[in-house]
Formats: structure tokens, C-alpha cells, sequence
């Protein structure tokens, strides 16, 4: 159990940003002012902190910037809540995988200088679950690294755990990236590659492996900068979804934002941001040369993992499996007795799940 409660955090995860990217995150934005304390101590470590950048820049242009890739990452995507973290997990079992870690994402530039000082002061605050569904937290563990890049750069669109009321224009620009300048773009294909590079340095892996369901509405700019990438789509029973993922966003952001939003204007930008992700996959997906996307129910996921993950191996033809098949079939039989969230669809959530994701409904053959 961490020292601090994970709504209690004095700070948030900008404490981990560069002093340019923090500067321009919060450039022209007001900060409310029951956040002002939070916003001015974060803002304080991070200005500390960012003196210590040039270090880990140095060594990356020396060890990493021009070591090109061995393999093309592998992309689990989905909408969040779709039980992408569950399947990040099974597939890390794989060494051969590398992937971005809990305190990159927190300290993306602390990975190649500082590490052990600042992870085991990170673990010793961090909690052991995450607040939302009991999932496990650790330093070490993979996790997404959308909140990474946000820290590298600020065209992400996790700045809107910050910045709340942006969430729709936020999406416009760096979700779905229908409004993002080419400049923009570039900064974002650099950065990402950077993560990318020191991830796996990191984990010793030769191939990445990405949990992040920001890209879900990136296939068109990822198969771009990849273009043998894997992909993984995750798609769930949206009544869950939508339950779940009001549930995490409105815990999540608890230690996170530095101004209010209502409960009401969240769950209208949850309506309208999974529209946009859907559609914008939907559209894209085609560009993805046959034979590297697997779509995968996540109720047949979960009923047999280990099943269903020697499968994806054998359809995107995946490396690996056989090195693998004892740490992912313990991890696999481990997590069987893990008892998830359970949901019951109020009348409310059925008719706004009904009136807005109809169409995912149909299209998927979900039903109550």
C-alpha cells in the first residue's frame, strides 16, 4: 500500500513534463482555483526536475536516436475500458516484448539517468491497485503511454486530464488528429519514435508492444510511420463500456485536473468522443495490409485468454509464442479467479447507450 491516496496526490503527472512541454500544456488555460496550490507545486518540481532532461537527451542521441528498429511494434486498440490493460499484460509475459513502464510514464526523462532514485520513491508513494478495478500497480508494470507522451510533448490529447473542458477540442486535434497541423504531426512522429526507442531499451525487449487507446484513432498515421505494424482491436459489450468508463474517467481525474467540470459535461464528451474514435477506426482500418489486424471480441478474450492469445499469434503471425507459452498460460490461469467490477445498465445507461452507440450495438451484435 502507497503512502498517499491516489486522489489525495498533492501533484499531478506534469511534475514529470519538460519545462517546455508543461509550459506549453498550460499556456492560455485558466487554473480554478481550488487547483492553484496543486498547479503551483507542481509547476515547481517539474521547472526542478526538467534541469535534468539534457542528461538522458545526450545519451539518447548517443546510444539510441539512430539505432533503427529490429521489428514494427505490435498496437492494442480499442476504446478505453475494452480490456486492454488485461490484454497488455498477457502479452508482456513475452520478453521479447518491450513496452513502456508505469514510471516512464510518469518520468520519461529520468529512463536513461536517475532511474533507481526516482523509481523507489515513486513506489514507495504510488498505491499497490488502481482505484478504479483492482488492477494491479507497480513501477515496473507496462502501462500506456499516452501519459508519457504527454509529458514529451503537448500535442496529446491526455492534456485533457488537466484541462477537461478542452476534451472535445483535445480529441479534434490529437485523438483523432483531424485537426492537427503538420507541424504538429512531425513533433508527434518524433516523439513517439524517442518513446519508443527508450522503452525498449528499457525492458530489453526488440519489439514493442503498444497498450493506448488514443490510437485507435491513429491507424492512418501509425500504418504511416509503420507500415508492417501488428494490430490488435478490442471491442466490448458498450453498455459496459460506457458504465466503466464513466466510472474511471471521473476517478482518474480526481488527483489530475486543475479545473472543475460537471459531471453532466463529462458524460456528454464520453457520448460524443466514442462516436469519433469508432468512426475514425472504422474509416481507417482498411489501411491496414491483410493479414496484420486481428478484431477480438473481449468476452471471448476473457472466457480464454490463453486460447484466444496463441491464436492472435498465429493470425498476425507473431514471434515468440512457444519462449513464452509457460509465463503466459501461469499468468493466464492466475488471473482466473479475479474478480472484476460488476455493472448493472440502469434505465438511464440503457437509453443513452441506445441513443448515442446504437450503431456499435448493431454492428457488433451486442445486447443487454
Amino acid at each position: 500500500m502507497g503512502l498517499l491516496e491516489f486522489n489525495k496526490l498533492p501533484i499531478n503527472t506534469l511534475v514529470g513534463a519538460d519545462w517546455d512541454t508543461f509550459k506549453a500544456v498550460c499556456a492560455g488555460r485558466d487554473i480554478d482555483k481550488g487547483y492553484r496550490r496543486k498547479y503551483r507545486l507542481t509547476k515547481g518540481v517539474c521547472r526542478l526536475l526538467s534541469l535534468l532532461t539534457p542528461i538522458q537527451d545526450a545519451r539518447y542521441r548517443r546510444l539510441l536516436a539512430d539505432k533503427p528498429l529490429e521489428h514494427p511494434p505490435v498496437f492494442i486498440l480499442g476504446h478505453w475500458r475494452s480490456g486492454t490493460t488485461f490484454m497488455h499484460n498477457v502479452l508482456s509475459c513475452d520478453r521479447h516484448f518491450g513496452y513502456n513502464t508505469t514510471y516512464q510514464t510518469v518520468f520519461p526523462h529520468l529512463m536513461m539517468f536517475g532511474q533507481a532514485f526516482f523509481k523507489k520513491n515513486m513506489a514507495w508513494l504510488m498505491p499497490d491497485k488502481r482505484p478504479t478495478d483492482n488492477m494491479e500497480l507497480s513501477v515496473d508494470l507496462p502501462q500506456e503511454e499516452e501519459f508519457a507522451l504527454a509529458n514529451m510533448m503537448p500535442y496529446t490529447y491526455y492534456n485533457f486530464w488537466f484541462f477537461p473542458k478542452y476534451m472535445e477540442e483535445y480529441c479534434d486535434r490529437f485523438l483523432t488528429f483531424e485537426r492537427i497541423t503538420p507541424d504538429e504531426l512531425k513533433v508527434f512522429e518524433e516523439v513517439f519514435t524517442k518513446l519508443i526507442k527508450i522503452s525498449l531499451w528499457n525492458t530489453h525487449g526488440t519489439q514493442f508492444l503498444s497498450k493506448n487507446p488514443p490510437h485507435t484513432g491513429r491507424v492512418r498515421e501509425l500504418v504511416k510511420m509503420f507500415p508492417d505494424a501488428k494490430f490488435i482491436y478490442l471491442m466490448r459489450n458498450p453498455y459496459t463500456v460506457f458504465e466503466s468508463t464513466r466510472s474511471f474517467f471521473n476517478n482518474t481525474i480526481l488527483p489530475l485536473k486543475l479545473e472543475d467540470i460537471s459531471s453532466e459535461e463529462m458524460e456528454r464528451n464520453i457520448l460524443s468522443v466514442y462516436t469519433k474514435l469508432y468512426r475514425r477506426y472504422q474509416a481507417d482500418k482498411a489501411l491496414i495490409p491483410q493479414g496484420n489486424l486481428i478484431e477480438v471480441k473481449f468476452e471471448d478474450y476473457e472466457t480464454d485468454a490463453y486460447g484466444m492469445t496463441r491464436h492472435i499469434y498465429d493470425a498476425l503471425g507473431l514471434p515468440g509464442f512457444k519462449q513464452a507459452d509457460d509465463a503466459i498460460r501461469a499468468y493466464t490461469e492466475k488471473k482466473k479467479g479475479y474478480k472484476k467490477n460488476a455493472y448493472k445498465y440502469n434505465d438511464r445507461t440503457v437509453r443513452l447507450v441506445e441513443e448515442n452507440w446504437g450503431y456499435a450495438l448493431k454492428d457488433w451484435n451486442y445486447s443487454i
